[in-house]
């Protein structure tokens, strides 16, 4: 499994609409394709000044705990146990999506505007659709829930405030239509063990609980999931009732992968290359086309007057920019651009077809790669004169449109305002390759060394101005006192002349 740091924070919303706060650290694998864990970007702190609301601990609200395991892994049902008001689940290997779900009424009346910060920052962000920064992990967040919402002696609610520092996603959303807070975090495997062994308890705070044990099967077409398996409802049911459906799924995972790289820095004018595989990157529709989004920190920006040029885009295997926003000042040094950064979809040319001649498909079976021309910002001085920014890989995938009556919002576990998908029409499908890093790291995120000015050298800098300063002044001095000699002088001939007459 790909591992990064707690990855990112990032924010959308639509004024008045939906309002997400979006938290990610790893890509998922082919057994989570029905929850669909798409692959996002990076950050570190993140101001939401939307006024949002903390749910009480009224009762009312509705919890809903998914373990989807994969399909060679048969579950046993003596793996799990339901009582009067719990659920006991031994050694299962699954994936995990725990949803939480307050109504309008379970809110307090107080606004309680949603912000994380860092402890290094300096100053707020504006509200915006998209917003990026580093976050190394989700600790002082933990915290901050358990000193503020959690009793000392309420167990179940530490315990779930400690489980979001092991989460690889956590989606907070409010809709303000519906008037409903979710929130929803996901765990790709258990993060103690190999499998997972719990007792999940009804407590008062819940008015309703849903585990269900679910495995992916075949779909009838395409742009279908399929899951089948067991649900019960806590308090409710004395056993585990059988299940099986189907839905439309707005996103989807490919078998292509992907890797992204800088090739060595040549001043401060990097390149992002994505590597594709050109004989197993081929569309999943003729109608598709292959796009990368970039999430780019304030530090880094495109030029998109640079990639509107036809025969540039053409030899990076490049189609055309579609869309940038954010901050693309091209002159501004980092330390005075007030966004957090920029985002930009590029669709890229697709990797030639795979031939089905074998001799010829073998040649074809090499690396393709499409170049993205980026540029970096003057940036703060620092020892050795080398800084080392770090920056997140960006999204692939394919966007497929769906067939006119596919109904793409049936889907339970669907996850929307992800950045890009605003982008398109509504009846769009995503199928995303999967990122595969290089090297022992497995990191999901490049660091580049900037070259900028070094501190140590800027002490002879300072010596070496202050030495031209007084040297400067000297002069001027010297000269003054020149001309003040000399028109002396001139007077006192002057008046010696004046004498003699």
């Amino acid at each position: 499994m790909t591992k990064r740091p707690f990855g990112h924070v990032e924010a959308h919303s639509q004024p008045g609409v939906f309002h997400r706060i979006r938290l990610e650290t790893d890509i998922s694998a082919d057994v989570i394709a029905a929850v669909a864990a798409v692959p996002t970007l990076s950050a570190e702190y993140l101001v939401i000044s939307q006024t949002g609301n903390i749910p009480s601990s009224e009762p009312g609200m509705k919890e809903r705990i998914t373990f989807i395991h994969p399909q060679d892994n048969t579950f046993d049902p003596s793996q799990l146990s339901v009582n009067k008001h719990s659920v006991q689940i031994k050694g299962l290997k699954a994936a995990r999506e725990e949803r939480l779900t307050f109504s309008w009424h379970e809110l307090p009346q107080d606004e309680y505007p949603v912000q994380l910060i860092s402890s290094s920052s300096n100053h707020p962000l504006p509200p915006s659709f998209q917003c990026y920064e580093f976050l190394p992990s989700l600790k002082d967040l933990v915290i901050y829930v358990r000193n503020k919402f959690c009793s000392s002696f309420d167990s179940r609610c530490l315990k779930e405030a400690y489980r979001l520092s092991e989460v690889q996603y956590l989606d907070i959303d409010y809709d303000s239509h519906s008037r409903v807070l979710i929130l929803t975090s996901f765990n790709h495997e258990s993060p103690r063990s190999e499998s997972w062994d719990e007792r999940i308890q009804l407590d008062e705070s819940s008015a309703k609980m849903e585990v269900g044990i679910l495995s992916g099967k075949k779909a009838g077409s395409q742009d279908e999931i399929s899951l089948e398996g067991i649900l019960t409802v806590v308090g409710e049911n004395k056993k585990p009732s059988p299940t099986r459906f189907s839905f439309p799924s707005r996103h989807h995972q490919s078998k292509s992968t992907f890797s992204t790289a800088f090739p060595p820095l040549t001043g401060l004018h990097p390149t992002l290359r994505l590597t594709l595989s050109s004989s197993s990157t081929s569309p999943p529709a003729p109608a598709c086309a292959l796009y990368t989004l970039l999430t780019l920190p304030s530090f880094l920006f495109v030029d998109k007057y640079q990639l509107s040029s036809p025969n540039l885009l053409t030899s990076k295997n490049l189609r055309a920019l579609r869309n940038v926003s954010g901050g693309t000042d091209l002159e501004a040094p980092d330390w005075v651009v007030q966004k957090w950064g920029s985002a930009l979809l590029v669709e890229l040319a697709a990797p030639p077809a795979p031939s089905s001649d074998p001799s010829k498909a073998k040649k074809k079976d090499m690396a393709w790669h499409a170049d993205i021309p980026l540029h970096l910002r003057y940036l703060l001085p620092a020892l050795g004169g080398i800084a080392n920014v770090d920056v997140p890989w960006p999204v692939v995938f394919w966007a497929c449109p769906a067939r006119v009556e596919t109904n793409l919002d049936g889907n339970p576990f669907d996850r929307i305002d992800l950045g890009y998908d605003s982008l398109f029409d509504r009846q769009t499908v995503f199928h995303h390759l999967q990122p595969r890093p290089v090297g022992s790291a497995a990191s999901l995120v490049e660091l580049l060394q900037v070259p900028v000015m070094d501190l140590e050298g800027t002490r002879w800098v300072e010596s070496g101005t202050v030495g031209v300063m007084m040297l400067g002044a000297v002069w001027i001095i010297w000269k003054l006192l020149k001309i003040i000699q000399g028109d002396w002088r001139s007077g006192v001939k002057v008046v010696q002349g004046k004498k003699k007459q």
